[in-house]
């Protein structure tokens, strides 16, 4: 939601007999927990109402795995997201699996298909999931409001919240004042602005006295500086597969050369745990012992250059710009090579150190890390254990997924717990 601020515009005693609408549930934010979260509450029988600042819903869903959804994965686990309280997932994920999800992708008679490690997509456009939402909100009989902006939130002395809206980016626009006896925050996180994504659900937590982590980008490119950034902009659209490791954590993927720094799939992977002036430590040939190739090699081919014997491991644009920039003579012949340097060749390539200079921010980041704290919610609920009737769900809270389809699961699986308890409280 991109408001300018959130305040209780709108006090107790206010006389808002004018312009006022109601509604049971209202849910901010028509991304993916919005509406699957609406769908499932209007389908119970209760009214609902999704608000959305933004003139179309679903953004978010429409650009992600490169326009074909990512939508959740086979081995969702909970070792898979990161929290302050590791524990709070593992209630929602055991409500509502990727077993479940996948059911109802096949209800939808949605085709799809697994790129690599439980990674599904779908086989057309990522559109496909959001018509699937669309569709079952409209058959519940949820009703989505586009392009409202919301100007204040405040809870009611006899229960239940007063949301004052107006026509988004109008100013002077006519307010609507919309009396809801339960909240839902949906809203997300400020990961990629473009889209209209923001942190309103952060004041909307702070103005209710919810503790909230401070957001941080993740699953992030990272920038580089200096030579660094000379050799990568060098190979930009070159990529490998690497290992890359950071505070105790690793991962195998694809590596990415881009004009700014490192990017990728292991890159947006590892960026979830460095910390600003953290090294990341890049094993170019994961799998293969450099050191005992170099010598069989050595023993079977010693004319040959350093820089074609890499390049068949690698790429020969990889290795004629890495060798030279990490001190090596590209031209030397295997056999010019005595044992120390042959152990430096492949310690440099097995321990490739390389310090970031910080990541590519909210600009391209797929999420954040952070939210309101989850001691905040009930793990089985999502609602506020302090403000009666209040519920957040998907990537406004602190749960965050690995790259993969995990982020998308938390997002269907806190929407259907909280879901579960909305459509009894009517």
């Amino acid at each position: 939601m991109s408001q300018q601020a959130v305040s209780p515009v709108l006090s107790a005693n206010t006389d808002v007999s004018f312009n006022v609408k109601e509604a049971a549930v209202v849910i901010i934010g028509a991304g993916a927990a919005g509406l699957m979260c609406a769908a499932q509450v209007a389908a119970a029988g209760r009214e609902v109402l999704v608000l959305d600042h933004a003139n179309k819903p679903g953004k978010k869903i429409l650009m992600s795995g490169g326009g074909r959804c990512n939508f959740t994965n086979y081995y969702v686990e909970p070792n898979r997201y990161l929290s302050h309280n590791p524990h709070f997932c593992k209630s929602a994920l055991s409500q509502y699996t990727q077993w479940d999800f996948i059911a109802l992708v096949d209800k939808h008679a949605i085709p799809y298909h697994e790129k690599k490690d439980g990674q599904l997509f779908c086989d057309n456009k990522a559109s496909d999931i959001l018509n699937m939402l669309l569709a079952e909100c409209e058959t519940s009989g949820a009703r989505i409001q586009l392009s409202t902006a919301v100007d204040g939130i405040e809870s009611l002395p006899a229960g239940g919240f007063l949301i004052q809206t107006s026509k988004a980016g109008q100013e002077g626009a006519d307010a609507v004042a919309i009396k809801a006896q339960q909240l839902v925050i949906a809203t997300g996180g400020p990961s990629i602005p473009t889209l209209g994504a923001t942190g309103f659900g952060y004041k909307v937590a702070r103005q209710f006295g919810l503790d909230v982590y401070e957001p941080v980008a993740a699953l992030v490119p990272f920038t580089l500086t200096s030579e660094l950034k000379t050799l990568s902009s060098a190979l930009s659209g070159n990529a490998c597969q690497v290992s890359v490791s950071c505070n105790g954590q690793s991962f195998m993927d694809d590596m990415l050369f881009t004009h700014r720094g490192l990017s990728g799939p292991t890159m947006l992977q590892i960026s979830s745990y460095w910390q600003p002036g953290d090294a990341l430590s890049i094993d170019l040939l994961p799998g293969l012992d450099a050191a005992e190739q170099l010598r069989a090699d050595q023993h079977q081919n010693p004319k040959q250059q350093l820089k074609t014997w890499l390049g068949h491991l690698l790429s020969q644009k990889i290795s004629e710009q890495w060798l030279p920039f990490m001190g090596f003579q590209p031209e030397a012949s295997l056999a010019s090579l005595n044992g120390k340097q042959m152990d430096a060749i492949a310690m440099a390539l097995h321990q490739w150190q390389v310090k970031p200079a910080g990541t590519e921010g909210y600009r391209t980041a797929e999420v954040a890390l952070g939210g309101v704290n989850t001691d905040e919610l009930s793990s089985k609920t999502m609602q506020c254990k302090r403000v009666a009737g209040l519920y957040f769900i998907g990537e406004v809270m602190d749960v965050t997924g690995h790259l993969g389809g995990f982020n998308f699961q938390w997002a269907w699986s806190s929407a259907w717990a909280a879901a579960q308890h909305l459509a009894q409280q009517g």
